[in-house]
């Protein structure tokens, strides 16, 4: 889809659905005040949408009282235009009482037009800005390609769709420069992060370890990065144990992929080095200790974290910022076979402790342990890891919020400033101490698993074995990369969920 900037008078646009905003009238401060007509309108004072009432001889506000809209946050009011207007469908999309939205607001503002705009069977879609901010901008860029996301490349025939959106302007009076880049870098973040629900979307037959890494390598050199992929041999040469434990049943090559973005800086100030972690689970059966068929049904989005990674790489390439960016993947399968690992077995991590595995279903914090223990090698300033990793969290928090842990208070209040910058839904939860003793095995330096009761905890306790002092923040992401229906800026289907939060923690180091 292209999205582009313009100058101009929305009601001038020629295209299948023209969107506007509308705030309450408390915002405005101007409850009470006469208005040019005999009754007010329900909405605060909007000179596009009264050009657009007049054009329409009175029909809109006439629609508008009819459904008592008011201009609530998730409200809506649509008309057709009659001819009267280039536009064919109007759309009035509700903000609320802020005449100033947060960005996530505004994303979700644009996400809902262009929602809306595919359900219209519309090519064409005109958003008419809240702010000329570049902030609100980039987040009205952003948003557009998160809204019109649809997954279809699978679809043939009749289930093919037969119109796609194609084209988003975004309207603004006066267009400036740096309106326009605003733009086309909100652009560029919102496509990676349909990247992301792309890789997770996939089906496992498609998206297996090596197809991730050249998925991988094909954002690298769009975006010019630097990428190393390793093959079983490199994973066996390198001792990452652990992760050719859990790929043993599989008849697939595990992947190990290390993408980074080192800005080209000026001056002495050396920027800061962030690690960004994936568990790349393409597939996961549970091993020998399968899981349930209905268990196993969606068990294609347990590299969710991978995705998220790739994604955000693609957005980095995008942003430049100032900060050395380096995204870690350890890519496999988990299944069945007369050579997969069991419970009971021992391996050596990459950072030399022995591991005991208690259940082959909890795989995701093996691949993870020693991926962090390489990110801890390239001594960076911070790791970040996220990872599908335990149902233990959707029981705590549900399945709209990711937990998020950290071994630094200070870090922890910085990534909670960037996800609630982002907009996204995560929760700090505790390294609670008493609990390691679960993680305690009498035959090697650490059993990968405890008890049930506290087991998102349990699984951040054993993630932090192999972090040593590098400051971390660990994300246990399984609610939140699906959704089962539209919400806010998501989709129903992947989301990306975390892809944002962890573009804005980035930006905080620039």
């Amino acid at each position: 889809m292209k999205i582009e900037l313009k100058g101009g008078k929305a009601a001038q646009f020629p295209v299948d659905v023209l969107v506007v905003p509308a705030f309450t009238v408390a915002s405005a401060g101007d409850k009470g005040k006469k208005k040019s007509k005999a009754e007010p309108a329900p909405w605060a004072a909007n000179s596009t949408l009264d050009a657009i009432d007049a054009a329409l001889s009175g029909a809109l506000l006439a629609q508008a009282k009819r459904e008592e809209f008011t201009g609530k946050p998730g409200s809506s009011l649509s008309i057709g235009s009659n001819g009267k207007l280039a536009a064919r469908t109007v759309l009035v999309l509700g903000l609320g009482d802020d005449k100033h939205p947060s960005a996530p607001a505004v994303r979700s503002y644009a996400a809902r037009a262009a929602r809306t705009a595919n359900a219209e069977r519309a090519r064409s879609v005109a958003v008419v800005a809240p702010s000329g901010d570049v902030a609100s901008l980039r987040a009205l860029a952003e948003g557009l390609p998160l809204g019109a996301y649809r997954f279809t490349k699978y679809l043939t025939g009749e289930r093919a769709p037969k119109v796609m959106l194609e084209e988003a302007v975004i309207v603004l009076e006066k267009v400036t420069p740096a309106g326009k880049d605003a733009v086309d870098l909100g652009a560029a973040i919102g496509r990676a992060v349909c990247l992301t629900r792309d890789l997770v979307t996939e089906p496992p037959n498609v998206l297996d370890a090596p197809e991730l890494a050249r998925r991988a390598q094909a954002v690298a050199k769009a975006g010019g990065l630097k990428i190393q992929v390793f093959d079983k041999a490199e994973i066996t040469k390198r001792k990452m144990t652990l992760l050719l434990a859990v790929n043993q049943g599989s008849t697939t090559e595990p992947r190990f992929i290390h993408m980074s973005y080192v800005p080209k800086t000026q001056g002495k100030k050396k920027p800061k080095k962030l690690v960004f972690v994936g568990k790349g689970l393409t597939f996961d059966s549970g091993g020998l200790c399968i899981k349930p068929a209905d268990g196993m049904i969606d068990m294609k989005i347990d590299m969710s974290g991978a995705g998220n990674v790739v994604g955000l790489m693609a957005a980095v390439a995008a942003l430049k910022p100032n900060v050395e960016v380096h995204g870690i993947i350890a890519a496999t399968d988990n299944m069945p076979d007369g050579n997969a690992y069991r419970p009971g077995d021992v391996f050596p991590s990459l950072d030399g402790k022995f591991v005991e595995i208690i259940n082959t279903d909890a795989e995701g914090r093996l691949v993870l342990a020693d991926a962090l223990a390489y990110s801890r090698t390239l001594e960076p300033d911070l790791i970040v890891d996220n990872a599908t990793l335990t149902g233990a969290c959707m029981v705590a928090l549900g399945n709209t919020c990711s937990a998020f842990y950290s071994n630094r208070d200070e870090l922890a209040t910085k990534f909670k400033a960037a996800v609630d910058e982002a907009g996204e839904s995560m929760w700090r939860m505790p390294l609670l101490e008493e609990l390691r003793d679960q993680l305690k095995s009498e035959i090697a330096d650490l059993k990968h698993l405890g008890s049930r009761y506290g087991g998102s905890i349990t699984a951040a306790l054993f993630l932090r074995e192999f972090v040593g002092d590098v400051p971390w923040v660990h994300c246990d992401i399984a609610g939140p990369v699906v959704s089962d229906k539209p919400m806010g800026f998501y989709v129903k289907g992947a989301t990306g969920h975390g892809v944002l939060s962890f573009l804005k923690l980035i930006e905080s180091y620039g």
